[in-house]
């Protein structure tokens, strides 16, 4: 086909040359043949026309291979700037993902590097500042932006290819339709090394081009396979988008030390570090709030000048420092881009343009509730129905949710395996600042009021259903509902309700029964106050709520709070119940274990002896709870030297609670742990090991790896082993222990410093073992 265009042009050329040649020179004879020359002119002509009307359909329509001409007319002079944005202040907290780019772009080969992640994360500040990087060293930098327009894609990447010597007449293929210009530019960059081409902020992958074919076929303007790194920024952070080969950098907030630093870079004046770490906490680390935060306080006329003062005015002006309308925002997605107020907009109306209907009213949904993740079972099509009015199904909040997962505005926070066939619970979070933008801008015709009580009515729907699951199967779910319940209470308490007190109570009862002691320790706390309020301080219901709040403190180690609480109960409950009332023994019982925590040992076997007697009496020998309080009696007994007391007591309680609970009762369980602590005080090691070995395998079947009394359960066995001299088994159990205690109960509770002393002392004895033998070898000679 070339050869055949080339042709009519040489004819053409031929016959001029004809005419020029012979104009003035003498002729040839040939020529004196006048009918000759005019049958060969004239066949040439002929030739010529045909050739050039088939250059011209060439240049102008679509080949029988579907190739179609591209017009390149400004790939030479280029319309606008390649070059990289300038970074105006230094990137932090960001040298992992740097390097990771920065590696890439030195190596050998090349690839496709997607930085991704919700808008404000600072993705085009990070390609540009990797983009600075790669031009110090040498590097060929090409920058680009997705407007959304394919055709004006394929001119910026046939430029970049241009500028890397992409030939001329290789574009002149292109643009007369004998080749592919994706495939001439892809297979052209795949010849040349160490370049780097940003393609920034391509959000809408899927419309990228040529052609419908999504970007992870690699068959359009974005693939791997080039000599140098292509990098992509998106909003988009799906592997199915983007493909196996492409390296994806999911960005996440900045850690509050990085994200203090911003804001001290750019306000130098306005406060501490540690003044600067708590307010870029405030803001969730998100760069494009640190950015607009540092500009305010970097001007002089500002109101709050200082990070203290900011963070202050956060919690009266929000909607004027952070959610403030852009008047050039909805018009301009560069603009929304740079506005904390709008920036998520843009990728909310990019779903709901993809049909993702349902994706702004669950996010506005989720906004409404508590800053904490949410059981995924709580975000059901009847909660949008109830709320929002709009028509929802299963499938269609699935899509909705999926969609905002895969633009970075919602996170599934990966759930701790509950292990023994309970199932993990999925989990959704919003990014604090989002939660509280989209909260303070909600829009939609709906008064607040009904998308509230829909919330409402189903937070209450989804506590009875997980209070109702058998075992532990709904613990999970139970401490991810408790932050988002006071909320509930306080509205309400202001509707005139008090429904929601019990519904609380029924959610504290279970976390109890989970070891979720801080959870717990948060609703009692407000259901004890609204009692207070409503039913006033001798109200019986406000007497349990009180003991209950006792107990939720005695479980986090609180014991001489719990101790106050309980003796004011007691003498509240002898005073209106009289001295032998089931709860009257009740908290005399907490009181006594109260005081045996607080080391008041004596005290405390006076109280649980007088109880146990009140029990017997009133409740009987075998009731529950009289086996309780000769449980607390033995154990206070051991606890004083009576070994052998003690451990009669349990002895007896532990064949009382096996014929009365069953083998796996919790009680149960703890009775076998307080008669091995009895006889290893006996010096009965080997059957007290036994005996706590058994007992943990129990406890992490029944009560799960993470429950507290099973976590109790491997402290005594690691110090029976201790004891016994096996200082590496100890070792092992108390290094897990230590671990698992810091997670669940935190780094300060009495128990997690107990393991990191037992930690710390089965180390010391493994080390003085250690050098002893080393000592006993014998020398060489």
């Amino acid at each position: 086909m070339g050869s055949a265009v080339s042709g009519g042009s040489a004819a053409i050329a031929f016959l001029v040359a004809i005419v020029t040649n012979y104009v003035t020179a003498q002729p040839p004879e040939w020529a004196e043949n006048t009918a000759l020359v005019w049958s060969a002119f004239g066949s040439l002509a002929v030739v010529s026309l045909g050739l050039f009307f088939w250059e011209r359909r060439l240049a102008a329509g679509p080949q029988d291979d579907g190739v179609r001409p591209v017009p390149l007319g400004r790939i030479a002079a280029g319309g606008h700037s390649m070059n990289p944005p300038t970074v105006s202040a230094r990137v932090r907290g960001r040298e992992a993902e740097l390097e990771r780019i920065g590696t890439l772009v030195r190596g050998p080969g090349g690839g496709m590097v997607v930085v991704c992640g919700a808008g404000g994360l600072g993705k085009t500040t990070l390609a540009a500042e990797a983009s600075a990087r790669a031009r110090a060293e040498g590097r060929v930098v090409v920058w680009t932006r997705w407007r959304d327009d394919p055709a004006q894609l394929g001119q910026d990447l046939a430029q970049a290819a241009h500028i890397l010597g992409l030939p001329e007449d290789r574009l002149e293929e292109a643009r007369t339709g004998r080749v592919s210009l994706v495939d001439a530019v892809w297979e052209h960059l795949a010849t040349v090394k160490g370049w780097l081409i940003v393609v920034d902020n391509v959000d809408a992958p899927s419309r990228v081009g040529p052609g419908a074919g999504p970007p992870a076929a690699y068959r359009g303007w974005l693939r791997p396979h080039g000599g140098g790194v292509l990098l992509v920024t998106s909003r988009d952070t799906t592997r199915q988008t983007w493909g196996p080969d492409a390296d994806l950098i999911h960005l996440q907030p900045l850690a509050d030390d990085a994200a203090g630093t911003v804001l001290l870079d750019a306000a130098p004046h306005a406060g501490t570090e540690t003044e600067a770490e708590a307010l870029a906490s405030r803001l969730g680390g998100l760069p494009l709030g640190l950015n607009t935060a540092g500009t305010y306080l970097s001007v002089p006329t500002s109101r709050h000048r200082t990070f203290a003062a900011y963070q202050h005015a956060l919690e009266a002006e929000f909607a004027d420092l952070l959610g403030a309308e852009h008047p050039g925002a909805a018009a301009d997605p560069d603009t929304a881009r740079r506005v904390v107020r709008h920036t998520w907009d843009l990728s909310l109306d990019q779903l709901h343009s993809d049909g993702y209907t349902l994706a702004r009213p669950a996010l506005q949904l989720l906004a409404l509730l508590e800053p904490a993740p949410v059981p995924r079972t709580l975000m059901t099509s009847e909660l949008v129905t109830d709320a929002t009015g709009l028509p929802a199904t299963a499938a269609t909040v699935d899509a909705a949710l999926a969609g905002l997962h895969q633009y970075g505005l919602l996170h599934t926070p990966e759930a701790a395996d509950p292990g023994d066939g309970v199932p993990p619970v999925n989990q959704l979070q919003l990014h604090p600042l989002v939660r509280e933008i989209t909260a303070h801008t909600l829009t939609r015709p709906e008064p607040t009021d009904t998308w509230i009580a829909a919330i409402d009515e189903h937070l209450a729907q989804a506590v009875d259903a997980t209070t109702n699951m058998p075992g532990r199967t709904g613990w999970p779910t139970a401490r991810l509902l408790a932050p988002h319940l006071p909320a509930h209470l306080d509205r309400s308490v202001q509707s005139g309700s008090s429904t929601a007190r019990d519904t609380l109570g029924d959610l504290s009862d279970a976390l109890g029964a989970a070891g979720a002691a801080s959870e717990e320790l948060l609703l009692r706390r407000r259901i004890l106050a609204d009692c207070e309020r409503v039913l006033g301080p001798d109200d019986p219901d406000t007497l349990t709520s009180r003991n209950n709040l006792a107990t939720a403190l005695h479980s986090v180690g609180e014991h001489q709070q719990a101790a106050g609480l309980y003796r004011r109960v007691l003498a509240d409950r002898e005073r209106i119940l009289g001295p032998d009332h089931r709860e009257t023994l009740g908290s005399r019982h907490n009181l006594a274990n109260a005081l045996h925590e607080l080391g008041e040992h004596r005290q405390a076997a006076d109280l649980h002896r007088q109880n146990l007697t009140g029990y017997e009496r009133v409740l009987g020998h075998d009731h529950p709870e009289t086996l309780n309080s000769r449980n607390g009696l033995a154990s206070t007994l051991n606890d004083l030297g009576e070994h052998q007391q003690a451990a009669q007591l349990h002895q007896r309680n532990l064949t009382d609670r096996e014929r009365v609970l069953g083998h796996d009762h919790p009680d149960t369980l703890s009775s076998r742990s307080n008669l091995a602590n009895a006889l290893f005080e006996l010096d009965e090691h080997r059957q007290a090991t036994e005996l706590h070995r058994q007992n943990l395998t129990d406890h992490e079947r029944v009560l799960g790896h993470d429950h507290p009394h099973t976590l109790n359960s491997r402290n005594n066995l690691a110090k029976a082993l201790y004891d016994l001299g096996e200082y590496q088994q100890a070792a092992e159990l108390q290094r897990r222990n230590l671990t698992d205690r810091e997670r669940v109960l935190g780094h300060d509770h009495p128990h997690t410093l107990n393991s990191r002393n037992g930690l710390a002392n089965a180390r010391a004895r493994l080390a003085e073992v250690g050098r002893r033998r080393w000592w006993q070898l014998p020398r060489r000679r």
